[in-house]
């Protein structure tokens, strides 16, 4: 094993990434790092498929339900803590495998991102009180005055992405788009990268029967039980694929079956634009299609005989 080396198995949701990266940390002695922005948070370890107790056993896995729901994770923030524990996994001697699905996250630990400052909490807050009270309209129209690159690129309902590009250029002076152009350094580390590349039928069925898997693991009950927190609807660790769904079958808005079918369906449009994404953003070593024996046995003949 090439020191210094890391392993990155990505693709979309239900692809079979952590079972992937699991056979991979056993066979090459790894420490699965988890790389998919929902699986960071606590409180959704089924709706976010995690790693159950004994998948953990077998290997380490981090990085798994360490946030609470309330917290905002961004991509450096996410580099950094990734960053520690690949530096922790090689000093113990273990292969580094990043696992997930959130591209801009390896993306941005890959090849660097602009040291953005920190935003204090009050600032944060206010710039979400903005949104409310000016409306989504009249706030993307404030923030095109201080930052019109920004807003090209955002979608108009993007209340996260706009209420960060404003607080930024409010903290800092200097507009989002401005920071993001400067480059930082990337990671010290040789990758490589597998990604996983589903035939989209087959995903769609992965995708449906994985929900209905949940439901049978006692993911209502999980849900339910942040629900009747009656949580703040901004937490970030709310956007989890199924939660918003099911909020609304609990406030009586759904039946179970619909709230079923559209976390499903949006989940299917999440996956295809992760696909998007990886096609265009990612250059991979190896590329596979999960179905076929042939070719994750080929993944892992690669990553054996490469030094790379």
């Amino acid at each position: 094993m090439a020191e210094g080396r890391v392993i990155v198995v990505a693709g979309p949701t239900a692809s079979g990434k952590s079972a992937l990266a699991l056979a991979l940390a056993e066979q090459q002695q790894g420490t699965v790092i988890n790389a998919d922005a929902m699986q960071t948070y606590d409180a959704f370890p089924i709706l976010t498929a995690q790693p159950t107790a004994q998948e953990r056993a077998r290997v380490p896995h981090v990085l798994y339900g360490v946030l609470p729901l309330s917290e905002t994770l961004s991509a450096a923030r996410w580099s950094a803590l990734a960053s520690a524990e690949i530096a922790r996994a090689l000093d113990d001697g273990r292969t580094p495998i990043l696992c997930g699905g959130s591209g801009l996250y390896l993306r941005t630990l890959m090849q660097g991102i602009a040291a953005i400052p920190d935003v204090s909490l009050e600032l944060r807050t206010r710039a979400n009180a903005e949104w409310q009270s000016l409306g989504a309209d009249t706030f993307r129209a404030r923030l095109a005055e201080k930052d019109p690159a920004i807003v090209l690129r955002l979608k108009p309902g993007d209340r996260q992405r706009h209420v960060r590009a404003w607080e930024v250029v409010e903290a800092t002076g200097r507009p989002l788009s401005d920071w993001q152009a400067d480059a930082g350094r990337p990671a010290p580390w040789r990758f490589a990268t597998v990604l996983l590349k589903p035939e989209r039928g087959w995903l769609r069925e992965r995708i449906e029967g994985r929900f209905d898997l949940m439901l049978e693991q006692g993911v209502l009950a999980e849900v339910r039980r942040v629900f009747d927190r009656a949580p703040d609807s901004d937490w970030p660790g709310l956007k989890a694929h199924g939660a918003p769904e099911l909020f609304r079958h609990f406030r009586g808005e759904l039946e179970l079956e619909n709230a079923r079918q559209i976390a499903i369906d949006h989940t299917r449009q999440y996956a295809k634009r992760q696909m998007t994404w990886f096609r265009h953003q990612m250059l991979p070593d190896v590329v596979v299609d999960p179905q076929s024996a042939q070719d994750l046995e080929a993944v892992a003949q690669y990553l054996t005989k490469t030094k790379v």
